[in-house]
């Protein structure tokens, strides 16, 4: 394994524009579960309450689950080894950007700043209404969905909902750095998700060395990865960290 962590390194500190893009495997040591697979949340709640139109029509139900999953439980998740390396490269320039599938707000907790949340954020709430977007460290979350201040709507999360729109910019800056990586690092993904699997796609069609950290094989594997590193975020990067 050592000779995949020396090529890593090397690829690494060569790069001239290094990506990173990052699944729901990151988050696993932080006690976030996936939502799919065998301990997926979705094999214990049904997917129903994260669709749009479900939660305008049935909002205490939904958000019964919501405040349980994203508020009661991911909320006292906190940053691993492999979020915490990832912020430290960022300031040694190493890499470039981050661009995340996850929700949880983790990459920002451990100190990185151009991150990129391609399927929103838990860290803030929207309103329904007027678009008025707040912290949620500004909002007391009780048993009942929060309402707007200004205009009285429903807020929900700032992440997606089935039937939602990847939020711009996000999409689109996720894309334009996956034009210039000549790196990208895939970590937790499993390549399944469209369209932000198409992200390091398109860094692959461009170029870019591809560097895939994941226990498991995964969609990627096979067909874009270059060198594939089958252990733990955490254990990678801080051997990888350690060669830099």
């Amino acid at each position: 394994m050592d000779k995949y962590y020396d090529r890593a390194a090397q690829k690494i500190k060569e790069a001239t524009h290094c990506i990173v893009f990052t699944g729901a495997g990151i988050s696993t040591e932080s006690g976030v579960p996936p939502f799919r697979g065998k301990n997926g949340l979705w094999n214990k709640y049904d997917p129903e309450v994260l669709e749009l139109s479900y939660f305008k029509n049935n909002t205490q139900t939904s958000w019964d689950v919501i405040k349980k999953i994203f508020y009661d439980y991911f909320g006292k998740a906190k940053p691993n080894p492999a979020h915490t390396i990832l912020a430290k490269w960022e300031q040694q320039g190493l890499i470039k950007t981050i661009i995340t599938q996850n929700i949880d707000n983790l990459h920002t907790d451990a100190g990185s700043k151009n991150v990129l949340e391609f399927h929103g954020t838990s860290g803030s709430f929207a309103c329904m209404g007027c678009g008025k977007t707040v912290p949620t460290s500004s909002i007391e979350i009780t048993a009942k969905a929060p309402i707007c201040d200004d205009c009285g709507h429903l807020m929900k999360p700032d992440f997606i909902f089935f039937g939602e729109r990847i939020p711009e910019p996000a999409r689109s800056l996720s894309f334009e750095e996956a034009k210039k990586a000549d790196v990208c690092i895939i970590i937790g993904s499993t390549g399944e998700i469209i369209p932000a699997s198409w992200v390091p796609h398109e860094a692959k069609k461009q170029g870019a060395y591809i560097i895939e950290v994941n226990i498991g094989t995964t969609a990627f594997t096979s067909q874009i990865t270059d060198l594939y590193i089958a252990t733990k975020a955490s254990e990678a990067l801080t051997e990888i960290d350690k060669r830099m």
